[in-house]
């Protein structure tokens, strides 16, 4: 008997073994594939039954959703840097043992387990459509923000690092603080850190964020400090007085 092309399949059972994959499997690898399995990832009918069938929503959500694929993006956009323990998890708000974040939008959070965990993303500004004159002359504040918290009954260490790079990739600043530790039997509230880069040297084209931790008593499982709502903003403030327009990287 002839072999059978997955393609000749009915869409109805294509459905089905998508709704089984990974969804960053599916966007990074599958969605590629041909304008068929695009065609099919990009229902929404494939997202809702994913969220539904992974726990991300219930039968009873009468909430509206713009986008279910987000919703249950996980870690697509993230490089997956230190996978230690039981790895990286997505979990909702407020989760085991934990308090609602002060943004009622913010609905999901990144926890990190018993070994190191560290996620990052590299940014680049010229990609993101920022000029080389805006950059190099006005250096406009970037605003960099994240968020944190602990389990109440666990103790854990959190780190972040961010730093500002050239096009071939020398830093040229950084931001990168202490770990935190936090001792078990804690409140478990959410904590922002923020640090703003100003007057940084011209010749910055990418911007790489990471952060991340464990926790302290090694318990298998997602005891780690949890993180969410990151976020990096080119502001349109600046601290400092332009440079000169002949200045060079």
């Amino acid at each position: 008997m002839a072999g059978v092309s997955i393609n000749e399949l009915p869409e109805s059972i294509l459905l089905e073994v998508f709704m089984h994959l990974p969804a960053r499997q599916l966007l990074l690898n599958c969605r590629p594939v041909c304008s068929l399995w695009r065609d099919i990832i990009d229902l929404v009918t494939l997202w809702k039954r994913k969220c539904l069938r992974e726990g991300f929503v219930t039968e009873d959500w009468d909430q509206p959703v713009a986008d279910w694929k987000y919703l249950r993006e996980d870690m697509t956009s993230w490089q997956i840097d230190s996978n230690g323990g039981d790895h990286w998890k997505v979990e909702r708000l407020p989760g085991p043992h934990g308090t609602e974040f002060p943004d009622s939008k913010v609905k999901k959070y990144f926890v990190t387990s018993y070994e190191m965990c560290l996620k990052s993303q590299l940014i680049d500004l010229k990609a993101e459509g920022y000029w080389e004159e805006l950059l190099d002359t006005f250096r406009p504040d970037i605003v960099v923000k994240d968020w944190f918290a602990a389990r109440a009954d666990c103790g854990c260490t959190y780190h972040i690092r961010v730093q500002l790079a050239s096009a071939d990739y020398i830093i040229l600043a950084s931001f990168e603080p202490p770990p935190v530790t936090i001792h078990q039997w804690n409140d478990a509230r959410w904590t922002e850190v923020s640090h703003t880069f100003s007057d940084y040297p011209p010749g910055v084209r990418h911007i790489l964020f990471q952060h991340g931790g464990k926790d302290t008593q090694f318990w298998a499982g997602w005891y780690g400090p949890r993180v969410t709502n990151s976020s990096i903003v080119i502001s349109h403030k600046m601290t400092r007085n332009p440079a000169p327009s002949t200045a060079h990287p």
